[in-house]
């Protein structure tokens, strides 16, 4: 009798999630499957008698950051099996095998039948054994797991896409995930109406390329418009967000139709990469800086109010220092909000990887702190522009200064000392920016004093 049909008591499971807000997403998609299967889910530090490593193929650590993670979990439990899935597994699985410690390996189409692999294989009785690993060719990866994830916050994130049909030169994610594919409107439309029910207010609409929704076994059935037109009608959801969407795809009528939507937020998150048309060439990207500029026009002129973040690449392989600063002087003359910054790092199998002009690790690391540096000018210069406004704000959860903190519908991060319960909507006046945050003042009888807010502000 195999190791995992021979213990009769309740098995319990531990996760560890490397990477994106998709990854947690099936992470917690997973968990969920186990626990139907009889297993009790506890903290990773408790000692599991599994252990599931969700991996990334993003970070430029991947190797060790995964080795780390294996470490820790046989440590906390020496007896565990520990099973590796996510792209990572997905692009490396023979490497990931010979890792001490690893039981099994399980690629893009096998990560969701976690419970039936687990029957039949027992943990490895010597470090000279190989983890077993499971792992079709990514070609043949078409089928679409549907995913959300959730915990004591009232926002969750949901899964409407996977697989990307883009060929970047920079980017690993199709060898990781695959083609292109979507979940059906009707069947999102109804994972929306059990987080209502689960009490969710929020939903994080979350794929690795959204703006591509619609496509199923390669053929387009609906679009990325039919989806959140659906699911601005259910009810039970205060708010939705788009979490990233390519320039490219972000077409005048899904911008219209959430500057009229009271249930979809002004916040957008549309990768750049680079505000150089000569990089932007060099990647792959389908757009140049000529779109990208009408596209946070038309937000704006829309939608005034709008917080919208962009992606950018810096060290990309030959840029030069003019390419940068083109793409400095675009991001810092542009209506953004903020920057999220990657340094670019060598992937195999990527055509970058063997791009001429290799730009240093020093310079690299210099680009990317000066955008940093510009991103906390964005962001501030935003938050500033928001000052004496009120907005609907969700709160969701307590601080270690007792308050408690949430976001506006335009993406602003804000706390108050008003009397306030996890999950209310409640329209507050932005008052003063207090570190990463906005202090908020609540109306009526929960309004936030002159001599309050000064006292926090000095605490």
């Amino acid at each position: 009798m195999c190791y995992f049909c021979a213990v009769q008591k309740e098995r319990t499971i531990a996760f560890h999630t490397l990477g994106c807000k998709l990854n947690f997403a099936e992470s917690s998609s997973l968990s969920r499957l186990l626990e139907k299967d009889g297993f009790r889910k506890i903290n990773f530090e408790d000692g599991a008698d599994v252990y599931v490593i969700n991996t990334c193929s993003v970070t430029e650590n991947a190797d060790k950051e995964c080795r780390s993670v294996i470490r820790r979990a046989k440590r906390y439990a020496p007896q565990s099996q520990v099973i590796v899935v996510g792209c990572y597994a997905q692009l490396k699985p023979g490497e990931i095998a010979s890792m001490e410690g690893v039981d099994l390996v399980l690629g893009a189409n096998e990560k969701f039948r976690v419970a039936d692999y687990l029957k039949h294989i027992s943990p490895k009785k010597s470090l000279d054994e190989k983890a077993a690993v499971y792992s079709c060719d990514i070609s043949e990866v078409n089928l679409f797991e549907s995913s959300f994830s959730f915990g004591e916050r009232t926002r969750a994130f949901l899964k409407v896409q996977d697989g990307c049909d883009y060929s970047c030169t920079y980017c690993t994610i199709p060898l990781a995930r695959g083609k292109s594919r979507s979940d059906s409107v009707a069947h999102a439309v109804e994972q929306a109406r059990l987080l209502a029910e689960l009490g969710i207010k929020e939903i994080v609409l979350t794929g690795v390329n959204i703006g591509d929704f619609g496509l199923r076994n390669g053929m387009r059935e609906e679009s990325f418009l039919n989806l959140i037109q659906k699911l601005d009608e259910v009810d039970g959801i205060r708010r939705f967000r788009i979490s990233s969407i390519e320039p490219n795809l972000l077409k005048d009528e899904i911008i219209e139709f959430v500057a009229h939507s009271t249930r979809f937020m002004p916040h957008f998150h549309v990768p750049l990469q680079s505000g150089s048309d000569e990089v932007l060439r060099r990647m792959k990207r389908r757009y140049l800086t000529s779109l990208y500029y009408d596209r946070i026009g038309k937000i704006k002129s829309a939608m005034p109010h709008a917080c919208i973040g962009a992606d950018v690449i810096v060290g990309f392989p030959g840029e030069t220092e003019k390419e940068f600063l083109d793409t400095y002087r675009f991001l810092n003359e542009l209506e953004v909000s903020y920057l999220h910054v990657f340094t670019y790092s060598e992937r195999e199998n990527t055509e970058a990887a063997y791009l001429a002009n290799p730009v240093s690790k020093r310079v690299r690391h210099e680009r990317n702190k000066m955008l940093r540096i510009l991103s906390e000018k964005k962001k501030n210069a935003f938050y500033r522009s928001q000052l004496g406004s009120t907005k609907p704000v969700l709160f969701e959860s307590k601080t270690e200064d007792g308050m408690t903190e949430g976001f506006t519908d335009n993406y602003v991060k804000v706390k108050s000392a008003g009397r306030i319960h996890s999950g209310e909507v409640i329209k507050a006046t932005l008052m003063a920016i207090s570190g990463d945050w906005v202090m908020a003042a609540l109306p009526d009888d929960q309004l936030y004093s002159s001599q309050n807010l000064l006292q926090s502000l000095t605490t």
